[in-house]
């Protein structure tokens, strides 16, 4: 990996290929250190301009995203360039929607449907996925 985030830094998931993708709260200001390469932002509506290259996928609080297949390619990109980037995945408060992208990624990164939620519970936050709709979206996530 040419350019990666810090493996030990706050909110920093290690996927099992070793890929490393940050999960952050936007409600808090940016974290010192490095910044992304390449940000997906789960957002019921367009984020601030972000001096990085970042993708919006529509995704209100506590619910699903509004397209399901712009989402699956929105994370496809975001794992894929995780092999090489530094990339972040973020929502407002960094739990619910953050923690359903990271179990889709986890998912990509091979990682069972059924393990995933509890991959990113145990190595992100005890708190992520809120919502029975989300994890039932991460179960039939493909």
């Amino acid at each position: 990996m040419t350019a990666s985030w810090d493996s030990t830094a706050a909110g920093v998931l290690e996927l099992p290929s070793g890929r490393l993708v940050r999960g952050r709260a936007l409600r808090y200001p940016l974290p010192e250190g490095p910044t992304p390469a390449f940000a997906l932002y789960l957002l019921g509506s367009a984020p601030p301009p972000a001096p990085w290259e970042a993708r919006w996928v529509r995704w209100r609080d506590f619910w699903l995203p509004a397209d399901r297949t712009a989402t699956r390619e929105a994370l496809r990109e975001a794992w894929e360039r995780a092999a090489t980037e530094r990339v972040e995945i973020a929502c407002k408060g960094g739990r619910g929607r953050t923690g359903t992208a990271l179990a889709c990624l986890a998912i990509l990164d091979g990682v069972p449907n059924h393990e995933a939620v509890g991959y990113v519970r145990r190595y992100y936050t005890a708190r992520a996925v809120e919502t029975p709709w989300q994890r039932r979206f991460v179960a039939r996530f493909q």
